[in-house]
């Protein structure tokens, strides 16, 4: 191996974190540089001292929300001393110069903004999760890099992962006297932040999490498993929430609905357990008792359980249901919502779902209520001028067009269908209510289809989209 090459793998800088709280913090400057260390040391318990004989309003407003003490005066030697921290924020070399060759003098790390060369030390790209913190630098050599590194660990690290640890910080004494075996300890740890207690602390569950955390300290090992129903979208992956992702590489079994693309199904950990209950219209292969039992199984079995569904899992997907039997059987679950299809299908056509003046009211609705009854309650509300998106509603277009005409909509009023709504094969028809009832008629029409029906659809970007009439060759093919 080259030594150049050995040189190169090695860093330049020992990454630490410096003691702060109680302690002064100095920011010597008097713009936007001097205010974006304030917001970023506003982070910690230091106690921020700013130098500057005109502070910029951007400053004050950042010093007063900081809690920060401005001295208006010329910076001097002394306004360092006893700092834990110096920083040079001038936005002028000659003055961060001096300020740095202060700090240094009294032997006070020092950093000036912007300018590697006369730094101590570098300021990473921060991952706050008090206690718990993640510092990212590239040591000055690509600070955007190291931001797009701290966005994707922002990502994986939930917000409760600071209250996490302060439960692990309270069990810590007992736990070093109870279990005086290392190997024991390290179990016991290991399960503490991988199994109930993490799971019940990240859906804000504190008191439960703390009494399974005593339940693994007494060793009591029936781990108790925990379910999430997530929202898996309209089947765009990146769609796909944060927290989705995170839970879907968490779980030991994910149960999917057919309509859940394979592609998403498939961001779940790779040991996972996959089971499909494929429900479709007029071929479920599961019943919905038969799923109920099925998540309660696998969670009395002490497993970690997605129960993924198309969309958002809290409109139309039953999941009133699902929670109640899990909450009958004593286990633990959590919502992930996802991006409705209703939302979708809005976004990819630009139709705005409200719209002052046009519209201020939006109805989730399906095509059919449970006794197969078309527009079952909410015919009154399109005519008040609603906009209506319809679920599952291919099947019965023409009956809800009939209908809705019958009882006194115009038979104008937009329309806009959308299949597959976010996904590569996605189909985008626009047409008037009167023109509703064509979809059956399009055979090639085989995926998850929404209707949008209401004034404000007509102001959505549906100029290239394909006609509701039977297909033609004329017909134009929309660009989504």
């Amino acid at each position: 191996m080259r030594p150049d090459t050995v040189s190169d793998s090695k860093l330049s800088v020992f990454p630490t974190f410096q003691k702060v709280a109680g302690r002064r913090v100095v920011v010597v400057g008097g713009g936007e540089e001097a205010a974006a260390k304030v917001r970023l040391l506003s982070e910690t318990q230091a106690k921020i001292e700013i130098v500057s004989r005109a502070p910029a309003p951007v400053l004050e407003r950042a010093a007063e929300k900081a809690g920060a003490f401005i001295i208006r005066e010329r910076f001097r030697a002394e306004h360092v001393e006893r700092a834990a921290l110096v920083f040079a924020a001038s936005g002028e070399e000659e003055q961060d110069r001096a300020v740095v060759e202060a700090g240094r003098a009294a032997g006070i790390p020092s950093n000036a903004v912007d300018r590697p060369e006369l730094c101590d030390f570098y300021v990473g790209a921060l991952v706050n999760r008090a206690p718990v913190a993640v510092a990212i630098t590239s040591t000055g050599v690509g600070p955007v890099l190291a931001r797009h590194i701290r966005a994707r660990i922002e990502a994986m690290l939930p917000r409760e992962t600071g209250e996490l640890a302060r439960l692990a910080e309270s069990f810590r004494e007992t736990v070093s006297r109870v279990l005086k075996d290392g190997v024991a300890r390290r179990r016991f740890w290991a399960k503490f932040f991988s199994g109930p207690v993490s799971d019940n602390v990240q859906s804000g569950r504190v008191d439960v999490a703390r009494a399974e955390a005593q339940r693994l300290l007494n060793g009591e090992q029936d781990e108790r498993g925990f379910v999430w129903l997530v929202g898996a979208g309209p089947g765009a992956e990146d769609l796909l929430t944060l927290r989705a992702q995170r839970v879907l590489q968490e779980a030991d079994v994910i149960v999917h609905d057919a309509l859940v693309p394979e592609a998403v199904v498939s961001m779940g950990r790779r040991d996972a357990e996959r089971i499909s209950v494929g429900k479709r219209k007029g071929a479920h292969s599961a019943s919905q008792d038969k799923i109920n039992a099925l998540l309660v199984r696998e969670a009395s079995l002490g497993r970690r359980v997605v129960r993924l569904k198309a969309g958002d899992p809290l409109v139309f997907g039953r999941s009133g249901e699902e929670l109640a039997a899990l909450r009958e059987a004593g286990i633990g679950c959590d919502v992930v919502p996802g991006v409705s299809a209703a939302f979708a299908a809005a976004a990819s056509a630009q139709v705005p779902l409200t719209l002052r003046g046009v519209s201020s009211q939006l109805v989730f609705a399906t095509g059919h209520d449970r006794d197969g009854e078309t527009l079952p309650a909410w015919i009154d509300l399109a005519l008040k001028g609603s906009t209506v998106a319809v679920y599952m509603g291919r099947s019965v277009a023409a009956r809800v067009s009939a209908r809705l005409i019958d009882a006194g909509l115009a038979a104008t009023t937009p329309v806009a269908v959308v299949e597959n709504a976010s996904r590569t094969d996605e189909t985008i028809f626009a047409g008037t209510l009167a023109e509703l009832c064509h979809l059956e008629t399009h055979e090639d029409v085989d995926g998850p289809v929404l209707i949008l029906v209401g004034d404000a659809v007509g102001h959505g970007a549906l100029q290239g989209a394909l006609t509701l009439s039977p297909r033609t060759s004329s017909n134009s093919a929309y660009a989504a």
